[in-house]
């Protein structure tokens, strides 16, 4: 009989070292958790330098040289949004793209006061995909980021809330913030500013719960719902901006009520006609209601939960020709790892990924469990058929890559 635990999940996240506390918050995780995360803004002076992360090179890379397109950057001016036709154009001769980033256009926008918004950094630019990953990894909620480029005395947009938490990294230059309470506590992803413009208007003209400058090195946390507007001070702002898509209780809830669905499939009574000519629910709610309460009960919405969660975030990269490489020249000694940001869980003989999933006869779980640590390990240790499987697969890659 196994003696593998149901569930367990791979721990090659927790190998890179935690960035909350060594970079982003001047408390501990602890303290942060109990009286910060989701209730309060937090202002962190100094917390670090962030130029390994991002630059005003990295700027000029991703604009001009990356061949980038739609919706990767976005342009805003006044509290409004440039129609992408204003700063896109052809990629010429051989490439049959419309839309990619017209670098002349960005100049001149950036120039007349706009902001150029660099979105989804965590899938184009590397530092700042690697720092994305880890933190998501860490908080348990998945991260994207976007870097804000103002030229001085402008604003991008007005006084406005986020449907998730963020962490503000000022890079370059300086910034100022003003930020107010709440409105709409704790939006949902739902429900964007925009359904309470006439309130976050006058919520603005009132006295502000921050408002401060930002310099290179500083960090301010805001929860999801809190109004905020920045304007750069006297040279070009470059911050940061790691979004926070937390899981909500609401989102469980949608997922339990999904996995009760799923349950009443299989009941004959729940697939039954309503009666003929029936003119509303009622005679059939009270029915209804108590074979759904008892689904409720019987319900575990977990797997759907990471499945979702998998979904919401990407792999680390992953080079075809170096896979290739590695599986002509497989060998007992050949170094082979998880690769990483996989969130990777073993239920059982099934390993789910997002990459996929795979099942494992009871002689491969103990090389399952191996690769969960996240360490290195020689493929003839593991064996070279379960090795060359999973690097078919993308789940295993060269330690060297």
């Amino acid at each position: 009989m196994s003696t593998v635990p149901t569930t367990l999940r791979d721990t090659a996240a927790d190998s890179g070292g935690r960035v909350l506390e060594s970079r982003l918050i001047g408390i501990g995780r602890e303290e942060f958790a109990r009286d910060v995360w989701g209730r309060a803004p937090l202002l962190t002076r100094g917390a670090g330098d962030f130029s390994d992360l991002f630059s005003a090179s990295a700027v000029d890379e991703l604009v001009s040289r990356r061949g980038l397109r739609t919706p990767f950057l976005r342009v805003a001016k006044g509290g409004s949004t440039a129609p992408e036709s204003s700063y896109t154009s052809p990629g010429g001769v051989g490439a049959t793209v419309s839309d990619q980033l017209d670098d002349t256009a960005l100049w001149r926008s950036f120039a007349d006061g706009s902001t150029l918004v660099l979105q989804a950094l965590q899938r184009t630019w590397q530092p700042v995909m690697e720092f994305a990953s880890r933190l998501g990894a860490e908080l348990g909620h998945p991260v994207q980021a976007n870097a804000y480029v103002t030229p001085p005395q402008n604003r991008g947009f007005d006084d406005h809330y986020d449907v998730h938490d963020v962490f503000v990294l000022q890079v370059t230059g300086a910034k100022r913030w003003i930020v107010h309470e709440p409105v709409h506590p704790d939006p949902l992803r739902d429900q964007p500013w925009t359904a309470h413009r006439a309130a976050v208007a006058e919520a603005a003209l009132g006295e502000p719960s921050i408002d401060t400058v930002l310099e290179p090195g500083d960090v301010l946390y805001l929860p999801r719902g809190w109004l905020h507007a920045a304007e750069a001070q006297g040279e070009v702002s470059i911050h940061l901006t790691l979004g926070v898509h937390t899981w909500t209780r609401h989102a469980l809830a949608e997922q339990l009520a999904q996995a009760a669905l799923a349950l009443l499939r299989d009941d004959p009574e729940m697939r039954r006609s309503l009666p003929l000519g029936v003119e509303g629910p009622d005679e059939a709610l009270a029915f209804v209601r108590r074979r759904l309460a008892a689904a409720l009960d019987e319900a575990d919405p977990t797997p759907l939960f990471h499945e979702t969660r998998r979904g919401q975030a990407r792999p680390a990269p992953l080079g075809p020709l170096a896979q290739l490489d590695v599986l002509r020249s497989l060998a007992p000694d050949t170094p082979v790892r998880l690769r990483e940001a996989l969130d990777a869980r073993l239920r059982g003989r099934r390993l789910a990924t997002r990459v996929g999933w795979l099942d494992f006869p009871e002689t491969d779980l103990t090389s399952v469990l191996r690769i969960l640590d996240g360490g290195t390990h020689p493929a003839g240790a593991l064996g070279l058929p379960f090795v060359e499987r999973l690097l078919r697969a993308g789940v295993l890659v060269p330690a060297a890559s």
